[in-house]
């Protein structure tokens, strides 16, 4: 049975942590050994997340999440004879600890798969990790796009999956004049970018635009700007407690819903359930999964995720990703009979499964999954109404069509020169006021 506590007391998890480490950290057995003792051994994957740091608020839950789904797996047997045993890092909410740990991870814990990250600061550190040890990460995250790895499986959206309709709805129903607020890391800067370019080809008007350093409160300034400029819409890609002081701000100034809506990309039911629904209520938040979706796969897997961690518990997007992705993972290697990255990634393209959300299937082409869109207005009780969602699964397109692959390349690339080569802003807050 899984700790109910998990979530809430992260001390338990350092203790698990330091009770793997102590057992050792040899590589475990691959499932083409001959001895029947190797058969049996365990086949040890990576969690890595952040325990600590801005960051937890939204990560916890997705680790949660992953433990479920792999103790669901064990409960029917294991993964081709054999049990999985997840080894837990912390990312700290910071990438270089990310990209630490998963060389950790590879080198010391032998683990055969990693499921992680949620910040494109932690994805983008650990990518070359991955790509060096020819290993292989599940991602679990809504993201900027303009990245393909052979190394890396997408189980968020890409941004024809949740920025650019949410940005093509908020038009057709809100209003054409936008101010954008993000974190001052790579996503909210690609995400924005992205947003600019289809504004400008669907003739709306990019009013301001304001970041703030991960964790940071410092959003006075922005909340004012919004007051002056007055938009239609604010596009939010604040990530973390950030949002608690900028949703805090805007009331405090009379920004309600009904004067100046918001859309949100990374806040969802987890988040609201700890900061506290109220300042939220009637707003959106555009994702593929809600735990209101209706149907009987998904009612089954929240009654699974309450009955492990309390009938309070909430599920997100992020999380319903993360456990559908090791589910994928399984299913993958159970068809190659084998646990190694690289005969799992032969057996990865069309790979289909019923998940909570709706059926998914892992493009051959760009290891992101085909999803279903969605658009949730924020309840007084934490949960969402789905006021619009994609008729069908829409297949992924990691790089938006507004620039060429090179284009979007040469703009990383900026990114991560203006940041000194990290790919999160390590100091000075950057606003670009409106006019």
């Amino acid at each position: 049975m899984l700790k109910k506590t998990f979530l809430f007391v992260p001390t338990l998890i350092v203790l698990a942590i330091f009770f793997l480490q102590s057992c050792g950290a040899g590589v475990s057995a691959d499932s083409a050994s001959t001895s029947p003792e190797a058969q049996r051994e365990p086949v040890r994957v990576g969690v890595l997340h952040s325990l600590t740091g801005t960051m937890a608020i939204s990560e916890l839950s997705v680790v949660n999440a992953t433990l479920l789904a792999i103790e669901e797996i064990n409960a029917r047997g294991g993964v081709n004879g054999r049990q999985i045993e997840p080894v837990v890092r912390d990312g700290a909410s910071a990438g270089p600890v990310f990209a630490e740990e998963a060389e950790r991870l590879i080198t010391d814990d032998g683990v055969k798969v990693v499921f992680g990250c949620w910040t494109s600061d932690s994805r983008r550190t650990v990518r070359p990790v991955f790509e060096r040890h020819n290993h292989l990460l599940f991602y679990p995250v809504q993201y900027e796009g303009m990245e393909l790895s052979p190394n890396i499986v997408y189980t968020g959206a890409a941004p024809n999956q949740q920025i650019m309709p949410a940005v093509k709805w908020a038009m057709d129903q809100l209003g054409n004049r936008f101010y954008l607020i993000g974190s001052d890391y790579v996503f909210p800067h690609a995400a924005n970018a992205i947003i600019r370019d289809q504004v400008q080809s669907l003739r709306g008007e990019i009013v301001g635009e304001a970041y703030v350093l991960l964790g940071s409160t410092e959003v006075e300034s922005a909340a004012d700007d919004i007051v002056r400029l007055q938009p239609d819409v604010i596009l939010n890609t604040l990530n973390g407690d950030s949002n608690i002081a900028f949703f805090k701000a805007l009331r405090a100034r009379g920004i309600t819903p009904e004067l100046i809506p918001t859309i949100s990309f990374s806040i969802a039911e987890t988040e609201l359930q700890m900061m506290g629904s109220a300042p939220f209520e009637g707003d959106f938040a555009a994702w593929n999964y809600f735990q209101s979706v209706s149907g009987a796969r998904n009612e089954a897997f929240v009654a699974a995720y309450q009955a492990a961690f309390g009938e309070d518990a909430v599920i997100n997007d992020p999380m319903e990703a993360a456990w559908t992705g090791v589910h994928l993972w399984a299913l993958a290697a159970e068809a190659a009979g084998s646990t190694s990255p690289e005969n799992i990634r032969a057996e990865l393209g069309g790979l289909s499964f019923a998940a909570p959300h709706g059926p998914v299937s892992i493009d051959a082409r760009t290891q992101h999954l085909w999803k279903t869109v969605r658009i949730g207005r924020i309840r007084g009780d934490g949960q969402f109404d789905i006021v619009w969602s994609s008729p069908k699964p829409v297949r992924p397109l990691p790089y938006p069509p507004y620039r060429s692959a090179q284009q979007w390349q040469d703009f990383l690339d900026g990114l991560y020169r203006q940041w000194g080569g990290h790919w999160a802003n390590q100091g000075e807050v950057l606003g670009v006021p409106g006019p």
